[in-house]
């Protein structure tokens, strides 16, 4: 009986691969995204034929897909070009955790594997039920500013925001974690991050190096308190600003390990002042 299901798919960018992958259906994968990290291997066994805002149509159109896969608007353009050459399209634009779950049931679903899909969005959910109970037993939840892009200073998207209360934190920017568009969560005045005083920085410079050097020079932010207290962190994008399994599993395991270290230790730091062996 002939497969019913998608045979030759492309994925424009990393979280269908890094789905496809987990649920054992990576053979129908033909091309991926150049910026594919995860799974390793993946680059090693898949022609890489997109960036995000670009793709090389005709290497795409030569593989014969039977579905292209994408995300977001800023892949409009891709899509289109796709679709007048005859490829079936599908572009997501979840923008929360739930959403990010619920992706990974309806690409699972679209390849017939419903059951193998279903037991990873599961296994998803335990693990942030897990993270959740431990954040929930800190003593104290730090203020986290997160930031997306360092010129201009783009603070994250809504899946961030919503993992880093998850992990046992608190976004200094929850206004605008319903902001779907990088360029309307943009801060116009970067002083107001010194006066929202985050006790955690969280920087993934969208695959640049974050330099905790350079924030730290910031005019002004030397009054913050994880300037000053050295709080400055690194996530590295791949597993944070994808919105795949990865957010919800390396991811919030990174957000969660500093949050905690940073709690335990204030906490212990606010018992000794009370003994009188540290200044106030």
């Amino acid at each position: 009986m002939s497969d019913a299901y998608p045979q030759r798919i492309v994925c424009l960018t990393e979280e269908p691969t890094e789905v496809l992958y987990a649920i054992g259906e990576d053979r129908r994968i033909v091309g991926i995204s150049g910026f594919t990290v995860r799974p390793p291997r993946a680059r090693k066994e898949k022609p890489k034929v997109s960036a995000f805002t670009s793709a090389k149509i005709g290497q795409i159109l030569d593989l014969k897909p039977d579905l292209a896969i994408g995300f977001s608007d800023l892949q409009a353009d891709i899509a289109q070009e796709l679709i007048r050459a005859g490829v079936e399209v599908w572009i997501s634009n979840h923008r929360s955790v739930d959403g990010i779950v619920a992706y990974i049931r309806r690409l699972g679903a679209m390849v017939g594997a419903t059951a193998k899909a279903e037991a990873l969005a599961v296994h998803a959910e335990e693990n942030l039920a897990r993270i959740a109970a431990l954040a929930a037993a800190l003593p104290r939840r730090p203020k986290v500013y997160f930031e997306e892009w360092d010129d201009p200073l783009i603070t994250g998207i809504r899946w961030v925001g919503e993992l880093v209360r998850i992990a046992g934190g608190d976004d200094v920017f929850p206004e605008l974690l319903e902001e779907p568009l990088a360029k309307q969560r943009i801060l116009a005045d970067p002083l107001e991050v010194v006066r929202r005083a985050p006790d955690i920085v969280f920087g993934s410079w969208c695959g640049k190096r974050f330099r905790p050097e350079h924030v730290a020079s910031r005019p002004g932010w030397s009054d913050v308190p994880a300037v000053r207290d050295g709080e400055l962190h690194e996530i590295k994008s791949p597993i944070i600003l994808q919105p795949g399994p990865a957010a919800l599993f390396d991811g919030i395991e990174a957000l969660h390990a500093v949050i905690a270290r940073w709690a335990v230790g204030q906490a212990a730091a606010s018992t000794h002042r009370r003994q009188g062996r540290l200044p106030p």
